[in-house]
């Protein structure tokens, strides 16, 4: 083999990643080296290793990076069933991601979420209906969201010889399905049956199969130790049972949890330092990464950790940033050469529409759906979340380009012969107030039927939720199962539509309703997709992921 002796060793194409690697490490200081150990890594300009920021969101499309294809939530996804969808999508994000670091990258901007090493997927179980976060997995069965996770994540990180093209993170390891209200101080104790075959499985699948570059260790603690700083899980199970050869993030401040929350090492030094000897080799310490940084520095002076110690995280996450390339010239990453014109395309769309179909399970049908364009002359569409783009998305999404809400996409293919009224019935998604009652009431009379869309937004459900953590019931939020119990009682064919990430009860009204369809976050593509189950144009094929209850 020659070397190119005008180029230090960790900058020569020509050496594997590993010799690369140790070379570097051999050139850096400590507080170099603990400098990179942090979610916000900093550049050492001499040894010319860029800023960067390991931060990064995908879930369903590319998050918080501006424009972006928007997909349906995790858990629509996973309602299709599909590993072929999966793989399709998995392409067209990484497709998206790849395009828009190199282009943030060629204007010089090297900020959070522009980056290649990507949070996702979120493969835990959702076992209880009310968990916020529950809409971000892929349901409840271990071999479906093993599946469906495998499939995604090798798409995610390509299909190359030598580069990935993202660096994927099977997250949150592990026992960790809520409540969010709790996540800081709960300590997981299951039997070894249950953690061995429903919490388990997917995470191993990810490492075994899928070669999962990235695992993000949760908040709580499993069986007495912080997840973080779980020996048994990072190095007993993941390392050497498993063969995991990635790095493993911590969720964000999860290290801090260690000594404020779990109370189980004294302050932030022994912390960092319990965390970093178990094998949590990058600490994402939200916004204030300086008083974390400061920690590790005291705990390597106190002897806390070693310079081994360091260096053994160091080289995995040095490993995973040359595997992307990120110190080579682009020409040699083809990953490199994706274009810009991928964001939002054509492609892209029809994808989103498509994935948007897949994801409708129709709960209930008395024969009513599909509609009958000649028998109808006016549809009243009743509900707040008709007219709300944030139903569409669900949380951690991006920014969707033109996004199809379900009222306009019901308007448009109800033509030009059947009247759309809209009335929103209810002044917010959980608000008491039934001062909208009447004008829906009145609009739903005067109409051949109702389409009444309703349920959830991330106003209501999502991680650590500002409104509540975790919804204490299954009921439909606010008045709106009131608002639903009064349209049943005008005898008027009514088709309910659900927004959200889980389980709704509507008892009271189940038996005035002729139809309803679960379309969870549909996307930006979801306004059409419901129309064309509701007008016949796509035949819904969607199965629920998770059981919901009466």
């Amino acid at each position: 083999m020659i070397v190119d002796k005008k180029k230090p060793p960790y900058l020569d194409t020509s050496l594997s990643f590993e010799k690369r690697a140790d070379n570097l490490i051999s050139l850096m200081t400590v507080e170099e080296k603990l400098s990179q150990l942090l979610h916000k890594s900093a550049a050492v300009e001499r040894l010319k290793i860029p800023a960067y920021d390991w931060w990064n969101e995908c879930l369903h499309g590319v998050a918080r990076a501006g424009k972006a294809t928007v997909f349906p939530q995790a858990i629509g996804l996973a309602a299709s069933f599909s590993e072929k969808l999966f793989k399709e999508i998995g392409t067209a994000i990484s497709d998206e991601a790849r395009a828009k670091h190199h282009d943030a990258l060629r204007r010089g901007k090297r900020e959070r979420y522009y980056g290649l090493t990507f949070w996702t997927p979120n493969i835990n179980i959702y076992r209880d209906p009310r968990w916020g976060r529950g809409q971000e997995t892929y349901g409840e069965c271990p071999y479906l969201t093993s599946r469906l996770a495998v499939t995604f994540i090798k798409a995610m990180q390509g299909d190359a010889k030598k580069y990935l093209k993202t660096a994927a993170c099977a997250k949150h390891f592990a026992v960790h399905s809520g409540p969010d209200s709790e996540r800081h101080t709960f300590d997981a104790v299951v039997s070894e049956s249950d953690f061995r075959g429903t919490y388990l499985p997917a995470f191993e699948a990810c490492v075994k199969e899928a070669r999962v570059e990235s695992v993000m260790g949760a908040y709580n603690r499993v069986y007495g130790e912080p997840a973080c700083a779980s020996k048994k899980l990072l190095d007993d199970i993941l390392r050497k049972e498993w063969g995991f050869k990635g790095h493993v993030v911590s969720d964000c401040a999860a290290i801090q949890d260690i000594y404020l929350h779990h109370k189980t090492e004294r302050g932030a030094e022994e912390a960092s330092a319990a965390a970093l000897k178990a094998g949590c080799d990058l600490n994402c310490c939200l916004e204030d990464c300086q008083t974390p940084g400061l920690a590790m520095k005291r705990a390597f002076a106190k002897g806390l950790i070693s310079e081994a110690d360091i260096d053994r995280a160091l080289k995995r996450l040095l490993m995973t940033r040359l595997k992307l390339g990120m110190f080579d010239p682009p020409e040699k990453v083809k990953y490199s050469r994706i274009p810009m014109s991928v964001v939002c395309s054509d492609k892209h769309r029809k994808l989103a529409l498509k994935a948007a179909r897949e994801s409708m399970v129709l709960l209930k049908n008395d024969g009513i759906l599909p509609l009958e364009r000649k028998k109808l002359r006016s549809i009243a569409v009743i509900g707040a979340n008709a007219d709300d783009v944030e139903a569409l998305l669900g949380n951690y999404s991006g920014e969707p380009d033109a996004p199809v809400k379900i009222l306009d996409g019901i308007k448009k293919a109800a033509g030009k012969n059947i009247k759309v009224s809209y009335t929103p019935g209810y002044l917010s998604v959980n608000g008491e107030s039934r001062d909208g009652f009447e004008a829906a009431l009145n609009a739903a009379s005067a109409a051949d039927m109702c389409v009444a869309v309703m349920g959830m937004t991330p106003k209501v459900e999502g991680e650590e939720c500002d409104v509540a953590d975790e919804r204490v019931s299954l009921n439909l939020p606010g008045v709106q199962e009131e608002l639903l119990v009064e349209l049943a009682r005008l005898n008027k064919p009514i088709v309910l539509v659900l927004t959200g990430g889980g389980c709704q009860a509507f008892g009271r009204a189940e038996k005035g309703i002729s139809a309803v369809i679960q379309a969870w976050y549909p996307g930006e593509s979801g306004g059409t997709a419901v129309a064309d189950v509701i007008f016949g144009n796509y035949n819904p094929s969607g199965r629920l992921p998770i059981t919901f209850y009466r």
